[in-house]
Order: structure tokens, then C-alpha cells, then sequence
């Protein structure tokens, strides 16, 4: 790919969304910063089996007179180097709400956490993931301060509505109001606030702010970030009488943005999280070079937990079967937890209105949450499932068996092609933290528990406690992986058919192949010559005949 490449492909998106005059001026501008803060090459592909990474906030773990972020880099450089090549930090700005979601300064570290030199150093050892939450900011931010202001080339940086446009088409992932009203010297404005009314959508109709955004985009990759994670993308593009989810404009600034970082940083990583049906998921990879390297693989999440609390892993079998990426410079970031519950949009039209009812039920006798959304045409629907992943896989077993179940889902997302993701509290086995989503009100927060470094490595430090037995299962899954070159993400993967009681695949080509199986259905079961206890899994590399 030419460098001249990703200059035209970005002055034809911006040319796209903001006609030729403007977009061509807006791509020139952005190529001439780009060209300014260019870093070297990184390796394009995905063939490193040892590709992983941790997700985390960061201050995860904290201890007295240090920042949290020289915490957590401690902490990891003793436990998990070796182990992970990268860290998901999620937002690390100064924010409002949203625990980090609600940005109030995109070019900033939170002093509470630390300071750039902090990401640094820890990104001088582990490769690093960003947010870069594009869709909206901070109503107690410095843009939305001047947008009230009227302050000259502020006036139009968020979305806000006039009359009575047409609205009933438009998706919602919370049940919230769409609409804020705030005070300005305008006047009253009604803000479009899709996620809450902290959270004031940019307007990306404003070629001022796609400069402003991009300039962001450009200071994280000057800063050696390996991964941007773009944050709710399908919701950036507003249009009346849609959906205003995953319209042309919202992909095409994808493409942009894919442009920019292949000009500024080539093999950077652009990833998109879009929590929806898996099909307008993967739409996000483009045509594989000219859109996300990386995409959420949403669907899987549900679809284990699913596998796992019916013993049938016909669903799973199927869906996998059909994974694909359009290139071997694509992958899927494939997770189990995160900071957010687990989706279930991802998993319609992969499982049944019944079988998604029987994830809400096994979830609240689990102690979690169910988040609801509103629909179009009124009334709402189960949207996540707040509710930690190992407490959700342990309704009905005692704690040996429902770590077996723990370790197996593991295997089984680490065995899938793509690149894994392992949450903070699944690596150290934490459970939900009930009592802090109750005392905040807010149910996600169920499964972001914050420790101090002292007392995690004392449960570390003990060989039969389950945060001790869970990191070791973890670990050593995690060694495995790495020692062979069949579970690079770009990998050739076949998924065989071995029964609803077992999840099976190949991975590899003809010199490095694994057979892997997976117990799911919690009893004794065999596949020809090899047995497996209830919840076991083998990886078995070649001499095997291709099945």
C-alpha cells in the first residue's frame, strides 16, 4: 500500500460526508498533521500466537502515595509478563460520568490515575488499547462550556434538534430519554444524548469537529498507542427518519479515521465496538483494508454463557462455523467479560427469543441485573446482562465445579481465531460486587470492582484460593496458546461437528495443526480415542489426520 494511498482514501471519505470543497480542504488539513507525528511501521497481520491483551481501568488496583497507573504497570509486570502482550486501558481521561465514559478532555490524563509518562512506561512493555469515545463528550466539559457559550466555531459542535423531525425510527441502547434540554445564550437547545445526559452527542455534520476529534486520534498515535478502540461508532452519524445507527456516514468516517492512522502510524490498529446483531457487527471490517483491522466479537460472550448453562453446543457450533474475516490483516477481538454486561443483541438471530429469556432468568439467579431498552414501537426489551462471568457460570455448582466451567469457556474463546481479550477480574476470579452496584445505582458497576494491590496479591500469594487456582488455570492456558503458531489469530480455522455435548475445531494449516475439544455439557464424554472429564478440554497438536 503506497503512501499516497491513504491520502486519497482519506480525501474521497471526507469527500463522501462533506461534499468535495469542504471534504478535500478537511483531508488536507488532517493528511498534513498526519505526516507531521508519522511513527515507524509496525507489522501488518495477525501471526503472533502470543497476541493478547488484558482489559482493565486504571485504577484497578491502587496503593498509597503512587499513581494508579505505576500500580497497575507494577502489578502486571510481576504476574503478567509473558502472559498478555497488551493492556486495554479503558478511559483514562478526565470524565464526569459513566465511570470514564464521559469525556471532558480527550488530549488528558486523569491526575487522579496519573499522567502520559505513567502510559508510557507501561506501554514501553505492553502494547496498548485506547478509547477513543468519538460519539460524545461531557456536558461539563470545555467543548459543551463554549457550545453553551456560543463561543465562535463552537455554536454547532453537538447535535441539537428544532421542531418536531422525526425521531420514532431511532435505536436506543438505554431506556433514557433521546433529548436533554440546556440552557445557552442562545437559548434553550435541545441535545441529542443517546447514552445519558452527561453525554452530549458530537455533531459530526460540522466539519470542525471531525478536525477537532481527528486531531485527538493523531496525539494517542503519537504517543505509541498500538490499538484505538472507536466507542459506540454505529451511533456518530444522526439523520431523521432512520435508525441513526450504522448509517453510510458512520462507516465512511470509519474509513476515514482507518486512513489517517494507516498514514500517521501504518499498522496501527483501528478496532470498532458496536454491540448489535453480528452481522451489522462484522459489516465494520469493510472490505478489509479500508475499514476496522479489528471488530468486538460481541456475539460470543452470550452465545458461552448460552453453551454452558444449557449443555449444548449446537448453537455455538454453528455460528462459529461461519466466522470469517475478510483478510488475514483482520481479526476478531474475542472476549468473554468486560467492564460492561454482557450484550444480548449480539445473540438474536443466533438464538431464540426462549433461550435469550433463559440468559435473563439464569442471570438474575445469579444475583445480576437485566438492562432494558426501549424499542421503536414502544415497550422494551432485556438489552445485557450486568452480572460477573464467573458468578452467572456457577449458578447450581459448587466452586471446584464452576471453576472447571470458568477455565473450559476460557479455553474455548482462546481457541477461537482472533485476538483474546481477558477481563481484569476474570484473570484473579473476582466475584460481582452487588453491594457496589446497589450503593451506586448503577448496575454495571456489579462487575468493576477496584482493589488495593495489598490485598489482591494476598489472595495471590495463597496457592488454594480461587483467585490463586483461577490465575493458574488462566496462565497456563495462556502459555499453551503461545507455543504454538496454529492459534495466531490469521490462523486457519475449521470448526467440526462433534455433538451438542462437545465444542470442536482445528486450527492451523498442514505443518502446525490443533484438534481442539471442549467438554461443555458437565459429564464424562469421549470423541473417538479421547476422553474427557466433565468440563475438560484438550488442545492436541498434529500428527492428526485432517477430520
Amino acid at each position: 500500500m503506497g503512501m499516497i494511498d491513504w491520502e486519497e482514501r482519506l480525501t474521497d471519505e471526507l469527500s463522501f460526508v462533506y461534499g468535495v470543497a469542504q471534504g478535500s480542504a478537511l483531508a488536507k488539513r488532517l493528511a498534513k498533521l498526519a505526516k507531521q507525528n508519522q511513527k515507524a511501521a509496525r507489522p501488518l497481520g495477525f501471526k503472533d500466537p502470543a497476541e493478547i491483551l488484558l482489559i482493565t481501568y486504571g485504577d484497578q488496583v491502587t496503593a498509597p502515595d503512587e499513581p494508579p497507573l505505576a500500580t497497575l504497570h507494577q502489578l502486571l509486570c510481576r504476574h503478567a509478563k509473558g502472559l498478555i502482550s497488551g493492556v486495554h486501558i479503558l478511559p483514562f481521561y478526565p470524565w464526569s460520568s459513566d465511570d470514564g465514559f464521559s469525556i471532558k478532555d480527550f488530549f488528558a490524563v486523569d491526575p487522579d490515575l496519573g499522567d502520559w509518562k505513567d502510559l508510557r512506561h507501561l506501554g514501553a512493555d505492553f502494547d496498548l488499547m485506547i478509547d477513543a469515545v468519538f460519539n460524545h463528550a461531557s456536558a461539563k466539559g470545555e467543548w459543551f462550556k463554549k457550545f453553551q457559550a456560543g463561543q465562535p466555531g463552537y455554536e454547532t459542535f453537538f447535535v441539537t434538534v428544532e421542531g418536531e423531525p422525526d425521531l420514532t425510527s431511532v435505536i436506543r441502547p438505554r431506556a433514557l430519554p433521546l433529548l436533554t434540554d440546556f440552557e445557552a445564550a442562545r437559548g434553550t437547545q435541545r441535545v441529542w444524548t443517546t447514552f445519558s445526559a452527561d453525554q452530549a452527542d458530537l455533531n459530526f455534520r460540522d466539519p470542525r469537529v471531525m478536525q477537532a476529534v481527528s486531531q485527538a486520534l493523531l496525539f494517542y498515535l503519537s504517543q505509541g498507542i498500538r490499538y484505538v478502540r472507536l466507542d459506540a461508532i454505529g451511533f456518530i452519524w444522526k439523520e431523521s427518519g432512520t435508525t441513526c445507527l450504522h448509517l453510510p456516514e458512520a462507516h465512511a468516517l470509519v474509513r476515514a479515521w482507518r486512513a489517517l492512522a494507516d498514514g500517521a502510524s501504518p499498522g496501527a490498529q483501528i478496532v470498532t465496538e458496536t454491540n448489535v446483531p453480528h452481522l451489522d457487527n462484522i459489516a465494520y471490517f469493510g472490505n478489509g483494508e479500508n475499514e476496522a483491522r479489528m471488530v468486538y466479537n460481541f456475539a460470543l460472550p452470550p452465545l458461552v454463557l448460552h453453551t454452558l448453562t444449557t449443555g449444548n453446543a449446537s448453537a455455538l457450533t454453528r455460528w462459529a462455523s461461519q466466522l470469517k474475516t475478510p483478510s488475514e490483516n483482520n481479526a476478531f477481538f474475542n472476549f468473554l467479560a468486560s467492564h460492561d454486561g454482557i450484550g444480548l443483541n449480539p445473540a438474536r438471530g443466533i438464538l431464540s427469543e426462549a433461550e435469550i429469556d433463559n440468559l435473563v432468568k439464569v442471570t438474575r439467579q445469579a444475583g445480576g441485573q437485566v438492562g432494558m431498552k426501549s424499542l421503536p414501537e414502544g415497550g422494551k426489551a432485556p438489552y445485557e446482562l450486568n452480572v460477573n462471568y464467573f458468578d452467572v457460570l456457577a449458578v447450581g455448582d459448587d466452586e471446584e465445579m464452576a471453576i472447571e466451567k470458568f477455565t473450559v469457556a476460557h479455553a474455548i474463546a482462546l481457541a477461537l481465531a482472533g485476538v483474546p481479550g481477558i477481563y481484569f477480574h476474570s484473570f484473579f476470579g473476582s466475584r460481582g460486587d452487588r453491594e457496589g452496584a446497589r450503593i451506586s445505582g448503577i448496575p454495571r458497576r456489579i462487575n468493576r470492582e477496584k482493589f488495593q494491590r495489598a490485598d489482591l496479591e494476598k489472595m495471590l500469594a495463597h496457592p488454594r484460593s480461587r483467585e490463586r487456582r483461577i490465575f493458574d488455570r488462566l496462565a497456563n492456558l495462556l502459555r499453551q496458546r503461545q507455543t504454538h503458531p496454529a492459534f495466531a489469530a490469521s490462523a486457519e480455522q475449521k470448526v467440526v461437528e462433534a455433538g451438542p455435548g462437545l465444542f470442536a475445531l482445528e486450527r492451523g494449516g498442514e505443518r502446525e495443526r490443533i484438534l481442539c475439544l471442549h467438554e461443555i455439557a458437565g459429564h464424562k464424554q469421549s470423541y473417538g480415542k479421547i476422553s474427557l472429564p466433565p468440563y475438560g478440554f484438550r488442545w492436541i497438536p498434529s500428527p492428526l489426520k485432517r477430520l
